[in-house]
């Protein structure tokens, strides 16, 4: 196992409430005497393949975002669970960020996006679900101690979104429980997690549960509190029972969304929180209102434990 004096959200209060970073945004954001104080996000998120020029306008505009803010990197495409290993090139990407921004968090997925075919490395460009197998933690195993080797630091492993039962992502008999699985990931490594309260919300309504709230209660009670670094909370559009939910952030935060906040706040404690919002965005100000709603919730959620 690998390891590093970097701590995952170490040098962001674990109360640190952040806003997704995006393009229509970018002049709001960057104009930080027209908000009020109070208003104002703890840290930024970008997605890191938006930010891959190492010159021009995207590397200026990341340059002069870090002046005002604290950065997390949020990467969507190493592919970490991908049997076929890493991109090389899409690694130094990664790397010269974390050289160039030195953000506060660096963060990918539990999923894999690369294959091998026909001897062509080929890109799904899309977060697929891995079997919850002995052989894919060995595949996370050596892939993230290579991103993290190559970054000298530890990164955070998010959850994802999943659209089919659990129970047909392996074939083999030693599956683990999703929660089990990325801890006993965390304890081979020296990962963080990135725990989307979304995309467990999500995954209980695809998995037609009955108690959206004893789903959640349950995942988050399988997961060590020393291994988590971050928590997303987001919102997405509704459905109708028996149809399929799409992570798409183009929503508040649901209620569903705001119990398992409260849960990992009473199981876990608090961390850095970023509330994501990607689709029909809202104003600039809309979105910090919508924040501040988070640093509210918890500081009510703490006070009343």
């Amino acid at each position: 196992m690998t390891t590093y004096s970097q701590l995952p959200g170490r040098r962001l209060s674990p109360h640190a409430v952040g806003v997704g970073l995006r393009s229509p945004h970018y002049q709001a954001a960057l104009d930080m005497e027209t908000l009020t104080t109070s208003l104002l996000p703890d840290f930024v998120e970008v997605h890191a393949e938006n930010f891959f020029a190492k010159g021009g306008l995207s590397a200026s505009l990341l340059g002069d975002a870090r002046k005002k803010y604290a950065l997390s990197i949020h990467g969507t495409g190493l592919g970490l669970g991908s049997y076929a290993g890493l991109s090389v090139k899409h690694l130094a990407h990664i790397k010269h960020l974390n050289e160039q921004y030195d953000p506060s968090l660096f963060s990918d997925h539990a999923a894999f996006s690369i294959a091998n075919i026909s001897g062509q490395e080929i890109h799904s460009g899309d977060l697929l679900p891995v079997e919850l197998t002995e052989k894919s933690i060995a595949t996370f195993e050596a892939n993230i101690n290579q991103v993290q080797d190559a970054l000298g630091r530890i990164i955070l492993l998010e959850n994802i979104c999943t659209y089919v039962p659990v129970s047909l992502l392996s074939t083999q008999s030693n599956v683990y429980s999703e929660p089990e699985f990325l801890a006993e990931i965390c304890k081979r490594t020296g990962c963080g997690l990135l725990i989307d309260l979304n995309n467990l919300v999500v995954n209980a309504v695809n998995e037609q549960e009955k108690r959206i709230d004893h789903y959640t209660y349950n995942w988050l009670s399988q997961i060590p509190p020393t291994y988590v670094g971050e928590y997303h909370l987001a919102g997405c559009a509704l459905v109708k029972p028996g149809e399929i939910m799409v992570d798409d952030h183009s929503e508040e935060i649901s209620q569903p969304v705001w119990d398992a906040y409260e849960q990992a706040l009473t199981l876990i404690g608090p961390r850095p929180t970023l509330l994501e919002w990607d689709t029909q965005l809202p104003s600039w100000e809309r979105l910090l209102l919508e924040a501040s709603k988070i640093r509210g919730f918890a500081q009510q959620a703490l006070h009343h434990e």
